[in-house]
């Protein structure tokens, strides 16, 4: 994709980012409605930040406008000493406009910048644009809790019935596996090198586990059965309410969502969404003791996924990002990026990769050797499940 078009792109996220915090009124955009996310002006201002981190201080040496913010943006776990400081919506929003504009004539104009790697490489772009359609994500996460705690009224239609899941799967040979990316300069540090992996024969679901099936696991009692849950999955299971994040109860028992613009109905056959790591094994181990054809049912692990698509098995991805049963790890051979913005920082056994995309992510972040991640508890995310199965012998 050449730099026109990712320059269109980079100027389209603009214009969603401020759009999105023009909407929302100001006490609004300073508050904070999940303690693990920031409040939306905050994510705002992180991805002008980042932006211009890049294009001034780390191409042209100019330090003089990141360093004023640095104590805001700069930090490993943002909180209210940071949002504090943070302008009111108004200045906030004209900052905003005065950087997007400068840095898009940068990088529109790559004479005015200096000679540097990621110029030649074509890279500085694609990792600007990456970073801010990840933050823009977050962004809407916040919005959607926001909505998640507004008072809602809301008569269901159409009851979502639970619908049992069957053996609607396709099946993969055994055999040797590209995965990770190549010669794509978009890739992250963490997507190289190449490998090619040795998968035994696996059967993988068709589509994302649909919320008439995960329904008729909370119907069976999974979440009361402790034998389905992990040590660590059963203690935070304790604290949490036992549905997926944006679901709500209404009257008659009825379930229903909470989206971006409020309460809709429960399609049976999308993907359910925002479900924890310790929720996608739990179901997992459920489907497995329905024996059968379903018998030997776990998470997929994240080469199974990608072999799948990259050979088109599956075809219905993207809706969710999927969990996946791996830590999320660096691959064989894994060199960190020479530079420190972009290096891969964290890698862990306590989170585990996801992969795919949201219906809410960017063009930019939906390519097959993209490695999401998130801890086992992160359900507020827009999170899905699929599983996998071994081959059914032939006779």
């Amino acid at each position: 994709m050449n730099d026109h078009n990712l320059l269109g792109q980079l100027s389209s996220l603009h214009e969603m980012m401020t759009q999105l915090v023009q909407g929302q009124a100001e006490a609004d955009c300073y508050r904070s409605y999940h303690p693990e996310l920031a409040p939306l002006a905050w994510y705002f201002g992180y991805a002008m930040y980042r932006e211009t981190l890049w294009v001034r201080e780390l191409i042209q040496g100019d330090r003089d406008m990141t360093e004023r913010v640095r104590d805001i943006f700069h930090v490993e776990d943002p909180g209210p000493e940071q949002w504090r400081q943070l302008p009111p919506k108004d200045h906030l929003l004209n900052w905003a406009l005065e950087l997007q504009d400068e840095n898009l004539m940068r990088l529109a104009n790559p004479g005015v910048l200096p000679d540097h790697p990621l110029l030649q490489e074509q890279r500085l772009l694609p990792i600007i644009l990456q970073e801010q359609a990840k933050i823009y994500e977050q962004m809407l996460v916040v919005v959607n809790q926001r909505q998640l705690q507004l008072p809602h009224n809301y008569t269901v239609s159409e009851p979502l019935i639970a619908t049992l899941p069957g053996a609607d799967c396709v099946s993969v040979s055994q055999g040797h596996y590209r995965v990770g990316a190549k010669g794509d300069p978009a890739a992250f540090d963490n997507e190289l090198p190449t490998q090619i992996v040795d998968l035994s024969s696996f059967r993988i679901d068709r589509r994302p586990t649909s919320n008439a099936q995960y329904l008729a696991f909370m119907e069976s009692g999974g979440y009361a059965n402790q034998a389905l849950w992990n040590e660590a999955g059963w203690q935070w299971l304790q604290g949490t309410a036992k549905h997926p994040h944006y679901w709500r109860q209404g009257g008659g028992g009825n379930w229903y969502a909470i989206g971006l613009n409020g309460p809709f109905e429960l399609s049976a056959d999308d993907p359910v969404t925002g479900v924890s790591h310790y929720e996608a094994m739990a179901y997992a181990n459920w489907v497995n003791s329905l024996g059968g054809e379903l018998q030997g049912a776990v998470l997929q692990h994240e080469y199974q996924w990608e072999a799948a698509v990259r050979t088109q098995v599956i075809r219905e991805f993207g809706r969710v990002w999927e969990w996946c049963s791996n830590p999320f790890k660096p691959y064989t051979g894994y060199i960190h990026s020479p530079y420190k913005q972009e290096r891969t920082l964290d890698f862990s056994d306590q989170r585990f990769c996801l992969r795919g995309a949201s219906l809410h992510t960017q063009p930019s972040l939906r390519r097959l050797s993209l490695r999401n991640r998130a801890a086992a508890a992160q359900n507020y995310l827009f999170t899905g499940i699929r599983l996998v199965y071994p081959p059914i012998e032939d006779a």
